[in-house]
């Protein structure tokens, strides 16, 4: 497949989504990518509405993720209407999630610990300490840093919502010294490349936190969007109620911020020895 052919393709199809449909660019970007990965799978820039069911099919069949079928499917259909053809793809029925392998406090600890400069321990605790996901962080300019408050205002995060978030006194401690050993002026990105101060992506922070993560976990996996889901979860137990961790991370939906609740045998067992019946 022509990868410059493919290129212009994509461009184009992010375009038709921007302006005929009004889709926010991290959607924008997600279909793309789902797009991008299944025409070169089917090897085709104009398959038929027979060959795109049968992918879908295939994906069936090689068990690959809800999310992945979905977002996949939508991409496609979108692409279609762009070329005229309407195709409609079933959806598979959301399974209930169970958040696994979330990271304890002691090990959240561990990753800032194990940051070997200002730089790689302010990205880790602002993952750890805001639950922000990969992209508002890419995204987050100086300017949007309330550090006398303690907060952070999130501009433009998924489905362009805007949102106020908390951090920790200890985590904005870093952000000011990162600021004083990395300064920079409230317009520009409080995160970029060393050398030519680019805008970091969300391939550079996944590459920053997993090298920082196995000084200390190994070959365990750890990505930005865990230490969100770790942030919910150790907030869960603590005591935080839904709606703060809804507001914290920019859930639309109570479901979204429930599936925490269904991950966490720890707070459902202590709630449990606290109102127990005194039977005997």
């Amino acid at each position: 497949m022509d990868n410059t052919k493919l290129k212009n393709v994509i461009k184009k199809y992010q375009q038709h989504l921007v302006v005929d449909h009004g889709i926010g660019r991290n959607t924008v970007d997600g279909y793309a990518r789902s797009l991008s990965i299944a025409l070169r799978r089917m090897r085709k820039f104009a398959p038929k509405p027979a060959e795109i069911k049968q992918h879908i099919l295939w994906m069936h069949t090689r068990n690959y993720s809800y999310s992945h079928i979905v977002n996949t499917s939508i991409a496609i259909e979108h692409y279609a209407k762009q070329r005229g053809i309407t195709v409609r793809i079933g959806r598979p029925r959301k399974p209930r999630r169970v958040i696994k392998d979330i990271l304890t406090e002691s090990e959240v600890s561990r990753i800032i610990q194990s940051a070997r400069n200002l730089r790689e321990k302010a990205i880790a605790c602002l993952l750890a300490y805001s639950g922000m996901r990969n992209r508002e962080v890419c995204n987050l300019m100086v300017r949007e840093l309330d550090l006398g408050s303690n907060r952070i205002i999130v501009l433009s995060g998924k489905n362009m919502k805007d949102r106020i978030i908390n951090i920790s006194s200890d985590c904005t401690k870093v952000l000011i010294e990162y600021l004083k050993s990395y300064p920079r002026n409230e317009n520009e990105f409080l995160f970029t490349t060393l050398k030519k101060r680019n805008q970091l992506t969300p391939g550079d922070l996944r590459k920053i936190l997993r090298t920082v993560a196995a000084r200390q976990l190994g070959t365990r996996r750890v990505y930005p969007h865990l230490l969100r889901h770790s942030l919910a979860t150790n907030l869960l137990n603590r005591g935080a109620s839904l709606i703060t961790i809804k507001d914290q991370l920019g859930h639309a939906f109570y479901e979204s911020s429930l599936v925490y609740v269904n991950s966490t045998a720890f707070r459902n067992r202590s709630e449990y020895e606290f109102y127990k019946p005194a039977y005997m």
